[in-house]
C-alpha cells in the first residue's frame, strides 16, 4: 500500500470517528432538537436572556419547513465544494500544462512519457545506463519526425546525428 493511500485512509478514519463520536456519547440526549444549527440556537439563547426582543431584519426568505431549509442547505454546500473542486482542477491542469510546455521547451519529454521515465533518447542511441530499453519504453518512443504534436513523440534528430534519417542517411553516413 502507497503511502498516499494510507493517508487518505488514516485521514477517512479520523473523519468516520469524528462524524461517530456526538451519537456515541449522546451528546444530544436530554435535548429537544439535539442537532439544530446555530442559528435556531443563538435565537433559543437571546429568547432566555432577552424575553421581549426584536431582531432587527427579517429572512429575505423564510423555507416552509425544517426539511426544506435542510435541503436548501445542502445544495448550498454541494455547489461550494463543486466550485471548489473546479479551481483546485484547474489549478493542477495548468500547473501540468506548464511543466509540459517547460519540457518541450527543454527539449526533454514531460512527465509520464517514454523519455522521461529512461528509455532510449530518440537520435542519441544511447540508453539509460548502458542497458537496452524494455520492450514498453522502446514502443512508447516514436521513430524520428513524428508528429510533433502527439504526447511522447521526440523531434526528429539532426542530419548528422546517429539514428537520423536526414539527408545524408543513418548514422552519419552519405545516402547512396
Amino acid at each position: 500500500m502507497s503511502r498516499n493511500t494510507r493517508t487518505n485512509l488514516l485521514l477517512l478514519a479520523v473523519v468516520a470517528v469524528l462524524a461517530a463520536l456526538p451519537l456515541v456519547l449522546g451528546l444530544g440526549d436530554g435535548m429537544e432538537e439535539p442537532f439544530t444549527g446555530s442559528d435556531a440556537q443563538a435565537e433559543t439563547a437571546v429568547e432566555e436572556l432577552r424575553p421581549g426582543y426584536e431582531p432587527w431584519f427579517a429572512p429575505l426568505y423564510e423555507p416552509p419547513s425544517a426539511e426544506v431549509e435542510s435541503a436548501l442547505f445542502a445544495l448550498q454546500a454541494a455547489i461550494g465544494a463543486g466550485v471548489l473542486a473546479y479551481c483546485l482542477g484547474l489549478r493542477r491542469g495548468r500547473r501540468q500544462g506548464e511543466a509540459r510546455a517547460a519540457g518541450r521547451a527543454a527539449g526533454t519529454a514531460g512527465p509520464g512519457t517514454a523519455a522521461a521515465g529512461g528509455a532510449e533518447t530518440a537520435g542519441t542511441g544511447d540508453s539509460g545506463g548502458g542497458a537496452a530499453p524494455d520492450a514498453r519504453a522502446a514502443a512508447e518512443t516514436s521513430p524520428a519526425g513524428g508528429d510533433p504534436g502527439v504526447a511522447g513523440d521526440a523531434p526528429a534528430p539532426a542530419s548528422g546525428e546517429r539514428g537520423g534519417g536526414g539527408p545524408s542517411g543513418p548514422g552519419g553516413r552519405p545516402a547512396a
